[in-house]
């Protein structure tokens, strides 16, 4: 039987014992490790891999010992409490044997749990599970997780109150990150709002977020796209000095004034714009950067953006002679001199 959206994390969350097998199926193995992880520590209890409740198997394995799944799945422990038996890497291959273990189920064998990649809806391992009555399907797709899901995992990390603002940006990190990293991350918040009874607020989410998720040239890009010509100098020689390559700031002023035209055409607004960016833009982070787009006006953006392609292509033009640092760093200037006019 297939399950899927509410049914299947309520099955994650609290796993009927008496359903014999299921079946964990995508295409990102992170995402079935997790749900994976899940699923077993609800079904035995954090102590049952401790406690020997717990056989691991590789589905390669059963090309040499045919038997030993079914020996495993019947085998009792030393003690009390549901068994599991995890047989992870499945494909059709296992698919006759799985049959055959599910057929001479009895009560008090262990739960089967498989774990698969990708698997086409012609896959006879899927099939057979989403048409037994018994055992269940889950797959598990590239979809962001939803407001109820985000709102479980802050709940579970001990986050309470979350203001407005804030879960829209909670909302877009999940869209943003690897389905990992965003628990991660929600730990993380998790930590730093222990014994704090407060909202977590859009400040505290970006100031927390992964290196990632911000621009690295920040501070120049917020200088040149602010007008502060003065400053461009000093900052290239420090990025220089790094080693930051001359394309890569092309690259990341490209990527900035991109966001910021985006923001400006958007039919909700520069701030609707900005939340809707991709990576996501926070806290006071956005705020500075909607003031940049309202300053520059979508018409002087478009000139930015072929000024920033031109010199993009004649970095990587082979007739190109001058020092390429010092042709970004005109760049920047000729830029941070058009919003000061």
């Amino acid at each position: 039987m297939k399950l899927a959206g509410a049914e299947a994390r309520r099955y994650f969350a609290k796993p009927d014992p008496q359903r014999p097998a299921v079946l964990i199926y995508g295409a990102d193995p992170m995402r079935v490790a997790l749900r994976r992880q899940e699923l077993i520590a609800a079904l035995i209890g954090p102590d049952g891999p401790s406690e020997m409740r717990l056989t691991r198997m590789a589905a390669a394995e059963l090309r040499k010992d045919g038997a030993r799944l079914g020996d495993e799945m019947r085998a009792q422990g030393f003690f009390p409490g549901q068994r599991a038996v995890l047989l992870e890497e499945a494909g059709d291959g296992v698919t006759a044997q799985v049959a055959a273990v599910l057929a001479d189920w009895r009560d008090g064998d262990a739960v089967l749990v498989v774990t698969a990649g990708a698997l086409a809806a012609k896959s006879s391992l899927r099939k057979f599970f989403e048409t037994d009555r018994a055992a269940l399907a889950i797959g598990l797709y590239d979809d962001p997780p939803d407001r109820d899901e985000i709102t479980a995992l802050l709940k579970a990390a001990g986050v309470g109150a979350v203001a407005p603002e804030a879960a829209g940006d909670i909302a877009a990190l999940a869209r943003a990150l690897d389905p990992g990293d965003f628990r991660q991350m929600v730990e993380k918040l998790g930590l730093y709002k222990f014994g704090d009874g407060s909202a977590l607020s859009s400040a505290e989410i970006a100031a927390l977020a992964p290196a990632t998720i911000e621009a690295e040239l920040d501070d120049i890009l917020h200088v040149v796209a602010e007008g502060r010509a003065g400053e461009i100098g000093p900052l290239m020689q420090r990025l220089g000095g790094q080693g930051v390559a001359a394309v890569g700031l092309c690259i990341a002023a490209n990527r900035h004034f991109r966001t910021l035209h985006a923001a400006c055409v958007d039919g909700g607004g520069v701030a609707q714009g900005l939340a809707r960016a991709r990576p996501p833009v926070f806290g006071p982070r956005r705020e500075r950067m909607a003031k940049q787009a309202q300053a520059w006006g979508m018409a002087r953006l478009e000139t930015a953006l072929a000024m920033v392609v031109d010199t993009d292509l004649t970095l990587r033009s082979a007739q190109q002679r001058a020092p390429a640092l010092a042709l970004v760093e005109r760049l920047f200037i000729r830029l941070a001199m058009m919003v000061r006019r």
